[in-house]
């Protein structure tokens, strides 16, 4: 897991809001490059995470790596809050609200990970999150000071939370399919939570690579691909599996088949997370056709 420790803040500046006045931070967030089995601290709106396919021939989008708590809500919604009023001023306010900081840390991270999604990270300037979230461009700064820490907070925060769901199915003790099973849910479930924040890693996860400040993200790619590596060999290990089943083939499809989802998946839809990998369990363990009983053959063109 990374090591997201990020170094105390203080608080200074209040702001106004349509009227509201609103604490704010006089210094942005330093992100650190993590090292593996460390959780980061929970100052971060939900944020990806290390999916990440880097094989060739791969689909992009395989998540991997270690979770913190971060502050929900920084992956997946927009922070509509700021567009609906005027925008905020950068001026001091009368009065301070002592829980507005997180709160809206979480709302602009929100809005900055929708707009990296959509857009990409280098065609991001702070300029557009700042509009998108109603603010003036250098309010922006009062909470985060530089653009590369907004991706970074949301990327970590979604790989944490990642991480501890699969820690979780691993605490359990599940044997080698139900663990399959259980994965693949948790899953599911971080696309929901962080859609955004997935659809970010997949579209730039192979520039960052190379800034020692995500290096966390290869940790967790490297992570992402034994734990599945490994509970399918020990599927095979124990019969559970087909005997014939080529582990890295396997490995790779349900890595690219979950993960691609990110590119379809809306909260909204007819179908929840935990029903989209029911689905996908039945067909990928039990397969689509209709048992007969007998060998099934191939059908002539």
């Amino acid at each position: 897991m990374p090591n997201t420790n990020r170094a105390n803040r203080p608080k200074s500046a209040n702001r106004t809001t349509g009227g509201t006045a609103e604490t704010t931070e006089a210094t942005g967030t330093t992100g650190t490059t993590g090292t593996p089995g460390t959780p980061r601290s929970s100052g971060a709106g939900g944020a990806p995470g290390a999916p990440g396919a880097s094989e060739a021939g791969a689909a992009p989008g395989t998540p991997g790596s270690s979770r913190a708590g971060g502050a929900p809500g920084a992956s997946g919604t927009p922070g509509a809050k700021g567009r609906a009023g005027a925008k905020e001023s950068a001026g001091p306010a009368a009065k301070t609200r002592t829980n507005a900081a997180p709160e809206r840390r979480g709302e602009l991270l929100g809005v900055a990970a929708e707009v990296f999604a959509a857009h990409g990270y280098n065609a991001t300037t702070v300029r557009r999150i700042a509009d998108e979230a109603g603010l003036l461009a250098g309010s922006l700064y009062y909470h985060f000071d530089s653009k590369e820490s907004m991706l970074d907070e949301i990327l970590s925060a979604f790989i944490n939370e990642l991480w501890a769901g699969y820690d979780a199915v691993l605490a359990a003790g599940l044997g080698p399919r139900e663990t399959v099973e259980a994965l693949v849910t948790e899953s599911f479930r971080e696309i929901d939570r962080h859609r955004a924040a997935v659809a970010i890693y997949q579209k730039e996860s192979g520039q960052l690579a190379g800034r020692p400040r995500f290096g966390y993200l290869d940790d967790s790619r490297r992570r992402f691909e034994q734990l599945w590596v490994g509970t399918l060999e020990r599927g095979v290990a124990d019969g559970v599996f087909r005997a014939d089943l080529d582990i890295r083939l396997a490995y790779r499809f349900l890595r690219d088949t979950v993960w691609v989802a990110a590119s379809w998946y809306r909260p909204d839809g007819p179908h929840g997370p935990e029903e989209i990998a029911r689905q996908f369990l039945s067909m990928v363990l039990d397969g689509i056709a209709v048992s007969t009983g007998g060998t099934s053959q191939p059908r002539p063109r």
